[in-house]
This record gives structure tokens, C-alpha cells and sequence, in this order.
């Protein structure tokens, strides 16, 4: 279906790397935590990994298991530490809050679809600036597996109740748009997450720098066909 025949009633929003600029902290705790624990990834090998949940990540990079043994411990240690010396220096994307705000205000139903554990959603909200402006969320528990499988997204759908070809995912990485694309869904990427060569985010159907570039061009975007 092309963009123009949909009809867009509902926004769905990823929040690292879209909403905070917290990839590269992401990418750094991993690295900090994978040392501690005698792995030596080097933070070029694991940035361009950021946007896949752990599920996916660690196994990717050590063959372990995130959901068991010393996986798990290490997933858990490195969540506490981003949470506890990453994440309080982390700002908002620019624009973040305003582009929140307008699509609440002009009727879109946001809903975040993220592959943060629920106990991260919250605090990475309130660093965003924008936790006060949403009311619906899933996260890596509302689905079996994280991006780039489309689980999150499915699920975002279903407390949105919104059907695929009436939604718009608002992402900055590669396995944002495949999630969304294998939900059915379209994609309009942000380069403010670090992938800023255009080829990685080919899939989008449209790519913007950042929040408030998308805000300042809102009714010519993809997003006026519902807005």
C-alpha cells in the first residue's frame, strides 16, 4: 500500500537513539560490562549492534544465553550500570518533547515500542522529557523476541489497536525499520541515532536529521495523511 492511500491515526515511537541520545551510551556500558567479565569487544564491533535488544546482541557478539546463567547475570549487571552511571548525563534528542507533543495534541495515538526492559521504560521516558505525555507502552516483555523481529511492534499494535496500514513507526536504526516492515508497518528514520549514511536506513519511507526536523516539516511528511 503506498503512503498516500493510508490513512496514519497512530504514531509509534522507539525511544533510544529517537527520543534520548543514548546509543553510544548504550554501546559503551556493553563494552564496560563485556570487559568485566573478560570479553574484549571493542566499541566499534558493538555500536552498530544498538537497537537490537540483549536477547539478540549477546548471544551475537559471546554465544551466550541472555535469559540464563551467566548471560543473564552479565545482561542485569550491564542494565544497573547504564541505568546508574550512563543515564543520568543522557539529553533528549533535539525536539524530542515538541514532536511528542504535537502529534498528542493533534490527535495521533503514540504508543512506545522499544526493546527496554519494562524497569528501564520508565526512567529512559523521564530523561527523554516526554514521560508525562505518554500513556501507552510495550517493551521486551510484551514480546518474545527484540527488534529486528517484529514481536515489539505486533504488540504495540494491539494496545494501540491500531491496524498496521494506519500507523507510523518513528525510528533511528536499521532494525527499527525491519521490525516495522515485517509488522506491516512504515517507517520514517532519524539520522540523530548515528546511522547517519542514508544506505543503512533505506527501508524508511522518509529520513530526517532529528525530532524537531521532522516537527518543522510535520504537514508535508508522511505523518500529514492522518494529522
Amino acid at each position: 500500500m503506498s503512503v498516500t492511500s493510508r490513512r496514519v491515526t497512530g504514531v509509534l515511537l522507539d525511544i533510544d537513539g529517537t527520543l534520548l541520545d543514548s546509543n553510544d551510551a548504550h554501546a559503551q556500558s556493553w563494552v564496560e560490562i563485556f570487559c568485566r567479565y573478560g570479553y574484549d569487544v571493542p566499541f566499534g564491533r558493538l555500536r552498530p549492534l544498538i537497537g537490537k535488544g540483549s536477547d539478540k546482541l549477546l548471544p551475537e557478539l559471546t554465544g551466550l544465553d541472555s535469559e540464563a546463567g551467566k548471560g543473564k547475570q552479565l545482561t542485569e549487571e550491564r542494565k544497573q550500570l547504564f541505568l546508574r552511571d550512563y543515564l543520568p548525563s543522557l539529553r533528549p534528542t533535539n525536539g524530542a518533547r515538541d514532536l511528542v507533543k504535537r502529534l498528542r495534541d493533534d490527535g495521533s495515538r503514540v504508543v512506545v515500542a522499544t526493546s527496554s526492559s519494562d524497569d528501564e521504560l520508565n526512567q529512559l521516558l523521564r530523561q527523554a522529557r516526554v514521560d508525562d505525555l505518554i500513556e501507552q507502552a510495550t517493551s521486551s516483555s510484551d514480546g518474545e523476541s527484540s527488534k529486528p523481529d517484529p514481536d515489539i511492534i505486533q504488540a504495540a499494535l494491539k494496545k494501540g489497536k491500531l491496524r498496521p496500514q494506519g500507523a507510523v513507526m518513528l525510528g533511528d536504526t536499521p532494525y527499527d525499520i525491519e521490525a516495522a516492515a515485517r509488522a506491516g508497518v512504515l517507517t520514517i528514520a532519524l539520522r540523530c541515532g548515528g546511522w547517519w549514511d542514508d544506505a543503512a536506513l533505506a527501508g524508511a519511507v522518509a529520513i530526517y536529521d532529528d525530532p524537531a526536523a521532522l516537527l518543522a516539516d510535520i504537514d508535508r511528511s508522511p505523518l500529514a495523511a492522518g494529522l
